[in-house]
């Protein structure tokens, strides 16, 4: 296996490659099962899983209900992505690319169906008038970091984070490269705080939803168990900046909502109402 590597060819998929999702990875896309998902009774119907891609939609939606906004109720279904229940035929009708998470907005008999965490964030925003700014140039700064996190997270995740933690085998250049550009990432993240108290500008925005759940959870040691390989007390104003989204109510119970890891009372697989919080609470806020 540590022998010089050299490409074949043709390239060809070979079922047993290894790795935490050997199981379920595959070079072609669509329904693998055929599975009606389940339904509430709430405006928004979400699919998904408490990772930090599924984290930025339910902190979102939390943040809604939070001002107020009782029309972004929602009931949360775990996906089990490690079992493979992305690609479900119910599923793919939602979301072709088989991630999560997947949003369907009841819309009056009507279904909307929304997918790629991005995306669902913009269209919440704009739903609901919320946490996007109308001013045309603060709008810019908002989606610029938006797509700057759509764009970065990937080196982060299915780079740093597969060969650190999911590769069958430690290789030192993959875990290098990858770990260079997250540290870079991260002092983008951290010359920029130091400027103002969210990373779009004095107001707390989408793109502070979007980025915290990868940056802010990794300058708190809750990604990958990384932190202090990364060094990631150097980054004191992303630091900073995450102890102060950990303090709102909506980024705690947010980051609860299709948790299926740790103790049972930081758990909430499923939400349907409020009422799935009770007695519910993370150590760590």
């Amino acid at each position: 296996m540590n022998d010089k590597y050299t490409p074949p060819k043709i390239w060809k998929y070979n079922e047993g490659n290894g790795g935490k999702f050997a199981n379920i990875n595959r070079p072609t896309a669509g329904a693998r099962t055929q599975k009606v998902l389940p339904q509430g009774e709430n405006p928004f119907q979400l699919y998904s899983l408490g990772t930090p891609n599924g984290v930025k939609v339910t902190i979102m939606l939390e943040e809604l209900l939070e001002a107020g906004i009782k029309e972004a109720e929602y009931d949360a279904f775990l996906i089990k992505i490690s079992e493979g229940e992305q690609f479900s035929s119910g599923f793919v009708e939602i979301n072709p690319n088989s991630k999560i998470p997947a949003l369907v907005d009841k819309n009056n008999g009507h279904p909307l169906y929304v997918f790629e965490s991005g995306s669902i964030l913009v269209y919440l925003a704009e739903k609901f008038g919320m946490f996007l700014p109308k001013d045309p140039i603060q709008k810019v700064q908002v989606m610029n970091w938006l797509f700057w996190q759509m764009g970065s997270a990937p080196f982060l995740g299915g780079g740093f984070g597969h060969f650190y933690s999911y590769a069958p085998e430690k290789f030192e250049y993959p875990i290098d490269r990858f770990a260079m550009e997250t540290k870079r990432q991260l002092d983008v993240l951290d010359k920029e705080l130091a400027k103002r108290p969210y990373i779009a500008g004095n107001e707390y925005s989408i793109a502070d939803m979007a980025i915290f759940p990868w940056y802010g959870m990794l300058v708190k040691g809750k990604l990958y168990e990384a932190g202090e390989f990364l060094s990631v007390h150097e980054y004191k104003n992303v630091i900073r900046w995450a102890d102060q989204l950990l303090k709102r109510k909506a980024v705690e119970r947010g980051r609860m909502v299709n948790r299926s890891w740790g103790a049972e009372s930081e758990q909430v697989r499923e939400r349907h109402s409020a009422k799935d919080f009770e007695g519910k609470g993370l150590k760590d806020v």
